[in-house]
């Protein structure tokens, strides 16, 4: 990618750059030459494979060093992705600067409990109309869901888009100085324009459903019925034979209030009883909530995955200047085959659009937490 040695005009593309050295120092020399210096960049996207999950600080602190940009906002991830690029699991690196005017953005302090440290932005945030948020978080912090859902609400008509850190080992963040164990990201002035955009994983199968009985994660009743019974009717005689086969592929989708869309946040099946007829999922429950079963498909995927692109790229109303991606670990290679696949779409419909982004451990869009989803966000 070009090197930009003065101020970009308003429209120039994001400098952005990738390498799979096997040392990071030498993969952090190879994007910053890609990146270039004084390009009036103040922020930066930066995301790294957890092979370097211990390095990632170290990483940071080189960026800053060899590129001038003070502010990194990212994580790692078991794979990451840039324009038409999918990388997994071995040593890479993806990085993007962002020269946007520094009155439009602020880096969001790492929340870990509650959103007290959100008050050094009190009066950049009282200022501004709306606002969107690209975060990242940890999944380890059990507060996370309610965190994402009490930012969204506190920010100015506020959104949000990120994912989860997906790694082997730490699960470590950049947002100025590094962190862990939080949400932390950047504010960005609504005004900026950043288009979004969700694609589902998974596709309902059956008809919607009630939980009529719960204890927390587990499932007790469904339609005033054993909730196993009413799981084993949706997914048919075959796959009943097989219970732990099925909660590999089938999951339980839980339809977002209040969306006419038929938006729905997708959770693991993480145990069944069968003595008792019960199913524990990764989501806690509440009687009265509504509940549908919904699968694994590539083929729907793929097609939802196009939809995306082409409604995002027809929302556009000028050529887009750079891209961030968030997708879920179970997506890309495993959901799509090899070849980059899903990075490939979205730089075909898209175009040669600077992107980078990672494969995450759960995605967040608007204020709620997803699975099974990719989620795109085009300056």
């Amino acid at each position: 990618m070009s090197t930009h040695p003065q101020a970009a005009p308003a429209r120039e593309p994001f400098p952005a750059g990738a390498s799979t050295a096997g040392e990071w120092r030498e993969a952090v020399r190879e994007c910053a030459r890609a990146i270039g210096r004084g390009h009036g960049a103040g922020l930066g996207f930066v995301y790294a494979t957890d092979a370097w999950a211990d390095a990632f600080p170290a990483i940071v602190e080189a960026l800053r060093e060899e590129t001038g940009i003070e502010h990194w906002a990212g994580t790692v991830g078991t794979g990451i992705c840039w324009t038409g690029h999918e990388h997994y699991e071995q040593p890479g690196l993806a990085v993007m600067a962002a020269p946007l005017p520094p009155e439009r953005w602020r880096l969001l302090p790492p929340l870990r409990e509650d959103l007290s440290a959100l008050a050094e932005h009190a009066g950049w945030l009282g200022r501004l109309e709306s606002c969107l948020g690209i975060v990242h978080g940890d999944p380890h912090n059990p507060h996370l869901p309610r965190l994402i859902g009490q930012l969204a609400a506190v920010l100015p008509n506020g959104f949000l888009v990120g994912g989860l850190s997906s790694s082997r080992g730490r699960h470590v963040q950049a947002a100025g100085a590094t962190a862990e164990g939080c949400l932390s990201g950047v504010l960005l002035d609504g005004a900026l324009g950043v288009r979004t955009a969700l694609s589902q994983g998974c596709t309902p199968i059956g008809q919607r459903h009630v939980v009529t009985e719960c204890e927390r994660n587990i499932l007790i009743g469904i339609d005033g019925r054993p909730a196993l019974d009413v799981f084993e009717e949706e997914i048919g005689e075959v796959l009943a034979r097989d219970l732990r086969r099925a909660a590999g592929y089938i999951f339980a989708g839980f339809p977002v209030p209040g969306d006419d869309t038929g938006d729905y946040l997708v959770r693991n099946i993480v145990g069944v009883d069968t003595r008792h007829r019960l199913l524990a999922v990764g989501e806690l429950l509440e009687p009265g909530q509504p509940l549908l079963f919904c699968r694994r498909d590539a083929n729907t995927a793929w097609r939802d995955l196009e939809r995306m692109a082409d409604e995002l790229a027809a929302r556009l109303d000028h050529p887009p200047r750079g891209a961030l991606y968030f997708s879920c670990l179970g997506r890309g290679r495993h959901t799509f085959g090899e070849g980059s696949r899903e990075l490939g779409l979205i730089r075909e419909r898209l175009g040669e659009v600077p992107l980078v982004g990672f494969f995450a451990n759960g995605e967040i869009h608007r204020d709620r937490l997803y699975g099974w989803t990719g989620v795109l966000a085009v300056f």
